[in-house]
């Protein structure tokens, strides 16, 4: 039996931002321009302990359409010297042996540290790193608790492309303070501007002028902790986690798939939240959807499947009322 192929210099992107701004959407466009031909794989991360982004993706795109995903919750891609991360993407890679990989770190992660993963001796014959691209929402230059974050402000740092998302939502001046933040802070980056996520695939390519630098710390994830993404669901039909760090705090809850939803309760539910950001796949009463609410409102779209419902959501501060809301939307129930 012949051996197989080693998988050698595989395209690689970072597609990095802060909470909100729309990455998973960004590579959800850019899947559905992939060339037909090739074979694409996701790696994406989450600040939460649950995992929502790989429903909403498996929802939208499959292997059979050449896009292979592989989710990794809990805010730890780069922990531990990226354990969790390289065991993730080792599966990934071998299972999808891609024409071109991408990866979504959470929103509250250091781009630096995954890159210095990246680009470490383990993997390079095996992965050709090109353009790291951030996306920004202009708008929150004029907010502090951005423009005084570590972590926003390294994911401008280190981009080769600036991406301004949003642009149908800005005001005058918005494109020309974001020219001048990305001048001061990543001053060789190409700096574009959109909306609705909506990335040329050129973007990506081309090699990384970006250099892995030590010494950023990241919020503190112990390794061993047991994983809640894959646990069995208990008899009480939910499990519930939460993590904190960065300056957020996140709650998310994996439920049964004999619980079924009200979708206009959950709607109702969603628009009432104060959050950072909020997303979620959910087995309803009309069907299968999506949901993600940021400050700019919610959208929802219909999925072909998921397994399971669940939802994540991040804030400054958690509601001591949500469980409660959110299982008061279930209409249906069935062991």
């Amino acid at each position: 039996m012949a051996a197989r192929k080693k998988i050698l210099n595989v395209p690689t992107n970072i597609i990095t931002g802060f909470l909100g701004v729309g990455k998973t959407s960004a590579i959800l466009h850019l899947l559905k321009h992939k060339p037909k031909h090739e074979r694409w794989a996701v790696l994406v991360n989450e600040f939460g302990e649950i995992g929502v982004d790989g429903s909403l993706f498996e929802g939208q795109q499959n292997e059979e359409n050449g896009v292979f995903i592989r989710e990794l919750p809990g805010g730890c891609m780069c922990c531990t010297a990226g354990f969790s991360m390289r065991v993730s993407l080792n599966i990934l890679l071998g299972r999808a042996r891609p024409d071109r990989l991408l990866i979504e770190p959470t929103g509250l992660g250091h781009p630096v540290e995954v890159l210095q993963v990246l680009t470490g001796e383990y993997y390079r014959d095996v992965l050709s790193m090109q353009k790291l691209l951030t996306l920004v929402d202009a708008r929150k230059l004029a907010d502090s608790r951005y423009t005084e974050h570590e972590t926003f402000n390294q994911q401008i740092a280190i981009a080769d492309v600036i991406v301004g998302n949003k642009r149908d939502l800005y005001q005058k001046g918005d494109v020309e303070a974001l020219e001048a933040y990305t001048k001061k802070r990543a001053p060789n980056a190409q700096v574009f501007i959109t909306e609705q996520a909506r990335l040329e695939p050129s973007w990506l390519e081309g090699p990384t002028s970006s250099v892995a630098r030590e010494g950023h710390a990241h919020h503190h994830h112990e390794e061993d902790e047991p994983s809640l993404y894959d646990l069995p669901i208990p008899a009480c039909g939910y499990v519930k986690a939460v993590n904190e760090g960065e300056g957020f705090k996140s709650i998310g809850w994996r439920i049964t798939p004999h619980k079924v939803f009200d979708r206009d309760k959950l709607r109702t539910f969603f628009y009432s939240l104060d959050v950072e950001r909020l997303k979620g796949v959910f087995i309803t009463d009309e069907g299968v959807y999506g949901y993600n609410l940021t400050s700019d409102g919610l959208t929802e779209v219909e999925l072909d499947d998921c397994l399971e419902s669940r939802v994540e959501m991040i804030a400054t501060e958690l509601g001591e009322g949500w469980e409660k809301t959110l299982l008061g939307c279930v209409v249906s129930s069935s062991s």
